[in-house]
């Protein structure tokens, strides 16, 4: 197992708690040409939406790998919520990232995260292909802000 393996192994323990933010809290971003926000409503699923984080380890090692991938691409995580075969989020995004490539940057890194944590992986997906190669990704304007939070948040209820 190598030092990165075990590093992110050791960030198990902390415990991830994302507060509940509400609309006031969220501000516009100010950037030199520009001002506003890029929220948006992200759903990634397992391809062949196998149940492969039905063990609270597992939906850890996936929350860790989003978390990590927002951070080294910038992307602010606002709240996050893993099922077995689905991960819900919705995140601020820099306005200089399209969907598209935010899907690739978050898919691919998370995908090498996941891989390298859990190398058994491996045996269901031979290809090292984790997400389906479609998603869910879609604009959450400041009206619909507390709606949209509330339907991640909550989405234990709704499949279960």
């Amino acid at each position: 197992m190598s030092w990165d393996t075990q590093l992110l192994k050791a960030t198990i323990i902390v415990v991830t708690f994302f507060p509940n933010k509400n609309l006031s809290e969220i501000k516009m971003k100010y950037y030199n040409h520009s001002v506003g926000s890029n929220m948006k409503h992200i759903q990634l699923t397992t391809k062949y939406r196998y149940k492969m984080m039905k063990k609270e380890l597992m939906r850890t090692y996936c929350r860790i790998a989003i978390e990590e991938a927002c951070k080294r691409y910038k992307i602010e995580l606002i709240v996050l919520e893993v099922l077995e075969e689905h991960s819900h989020m919705m995140v601020d995004l820099p306005r200089t990232l399209s969907d598209a490539k935010t899907m690739q940057l978050l898919k691919g890194f998370t995908s090498y995260l996941l891989f390298r944590l859990v190398p058994d992986f491996r045996k269901r997906y031979p290809k090292r292909h984790f997400w389906s190669e479609g998603y869910f990704c879609e604009g959450v304007g400041f009206k619909e802000f507390n709606e949209v939070f509330d339907y991640v948040k909550n989405q234990w209820k709704h499949h279960h």
